[in-house]
């Protein structure tokens, strides 16, 4: 994979987003992250990410209302959104399909193995 696929991890819980970025750096993909959803949302802006992978639970701007933000603004309306997810419901997962996720990734329980997953899934969405 070449390190200009960059991703955007946008997670509220340094712990987890710094196991999810050493996680996926592994696979090779250049990582930026962000710690809410207003700085991903600048970010995403800026770096113009190949995709991103957005946390659904978080405060103050939870997951959904980062991917409308994101499907509302023309620079970044287009850029792939898989949500990063405890939760499961089909109801869920509608929602956020609705708005224009691209994919979810159900959080495992040991982060370790997110890269593996991310990795399978932007190479099943690119080809």
């Amino acid at each position: 994979m070449s390190k200009a696929t960059r991703v955007l991890i946008i997670e509220d819980d340094e712990l987890t987003l710094e196991a999810m970025k050493r996680s996926v750096e592994v696979f090779g993909f250049e990582t930026y992250v962000a710690g809410d959803g207003l700085k991903g949302l600048r970010l995403a802006n800026d770096i113009k990410p190949s995709f991103i992978l957005l946390d659904w639970m978080m405060p103050e701007m939870d997951g959904m209302e980062v991917l409308t933000r994101l499907k509302d603004n023309k620079k970044t309306r287009n850029l792939p959104v898989f949500m990063l997810t405890a939760r499961g419901t089909i109801a869920d997962l509608d929602e956020a399909f609705k708005i224009g996720a691209d994919d979810y990734i159900t959080k495992p329980s040991d982060l370790t193995l997110l890269g593996k997953t991310v990795y399978d899934k932007w190479e099943k969405f690119t080809n």
